[in-house]
């Protein structure tokens, strides 16, 4: 095991005090609980470097009964990364007509707001972008009382899982992610094709299928639920049936913490370690949360 590095203790009051913090696991597959952590004012050194090993080792981080502001919760979002900004010509979801995407995207039901009160099924946010945000916060101000629940899933553990000839098969595969904003459903895309005469496209970019996390060095499976997706190089009809068998395995539920959300919550997942997906609830009830992305690099 690793040796946190000896961080000089700091004793002015402005930072949260680093002795009472907790890491508790869930229980489930990924995730833990921290407590002793008021996010809304700085986090001392020792305390950040812990938090970035947690995130490493449980995928997701799930701090209760937080208030902050904006500025405070932009603060603390950015001691784990520079903020995501996808490039101008590719949109993602709160991206207007101009491909800006503000700091904090509303996930909300209500005016102004994102993703509305449906079923949102599993998948990686920006996982069709040239570099895919590497983490996300999501923080509660108004929670229905039926639904809205979120469900994370362990993509290394998926992998882990996989059996060995299957292993074998994916392992080296690239996966094109084509953008859900781009055209409406049903609508033609064009396909990526391994042909250096095509025009480059802007809706192609190939990751790997098997990813390994940056930090881990552990393999991933690199796959979301019902994202339109094409395995590069493969006849269409055998890289679906690939997909559809490796998309049955991922949802399986011994992959997967289901989040019951209260007011104040904040969960900072690895975009990169999990899927997530959320419950449908009634439009009539409010559903009202603030999302900060993080910047990634590529895929490897």
């Amino acid at each position: 095991m690793s040796t946190a590095p000896d961080f000089h203790a700091h004793t002015d009051r402005q930072y949260s005090i680093q002795q009472s913090v907790t890491i508790r696991p869930t229980g489930g597959p990924l995730g833990a609980f921290v407590t002793g952590i008021g996010a809304s004012r700085p986090v001392d050194p020792l305390t950040i470097f812990r938090l970035k090993q947690a995130i490493i080792d449980h995928h997701i981080l799930i701090f209760q009964g937080q208030t902050l502001t904006d500025d405070e919760f932009l603060r603390f979002a950015t001691y784990f990364g520079a903020i995501f900004v996808p490039p101008k010509e590719i949109p993602v979801l709160a991206s207007d007509a101009e491909g800006k995407t503000p700091d904090i995207v509303p996930i909300a039901n209500v005016e102004g707001g994102y993703t509305g009160n449906g079923e949102l099924h599993p998948h990686i946010d920006h996982q069709w972008t040239p570099y895919p945000s590497s983490a996300s916060l999501l923080y509660a101000l108004e929670v229905p009382d039926i639904g809205g629940d979120t469900t994370w899933f362990n993509l290394a553990l998926a992998y882990d899982t996989l059996d060995e000839s299957t292993k074998r098969e994916i392992d080296g595969l690239q996966l094109i992610t084509y953008n859900p904003f781009k055209r409406k459903p049903g609508e033609p895309r064009p396909k990526y094709r391994l042909d250096p005469s095509a025009p480059p496209s802007s809706e192609a970019f190939p990751h790997p299928l098997v990813r390994t996390h940056p930090d881990s060095g552990r393999k991933l499976l690199y796959l979301s639920t019902d994202t339109e997706v094409e395995v590069v190089g493969w006849p269409p009809e055998k890289g679906a049936a690939l997909i559809e068998r490796l998309r049955a395995h991922l949802k399986e539920p011994r992959f997967a913490y289901r989040h019951r959300w209260s007011v104040g919550d904040i969960v900072f997942w690895d975009n990169q370690a999990t899927a997530h997906a959320r419950t449908a609830f009634p439009a009539e009830l409010r559903r009202v949360m603030k999302r900060i992305s993080l910047a990634g690099g590529r895929p490897f």
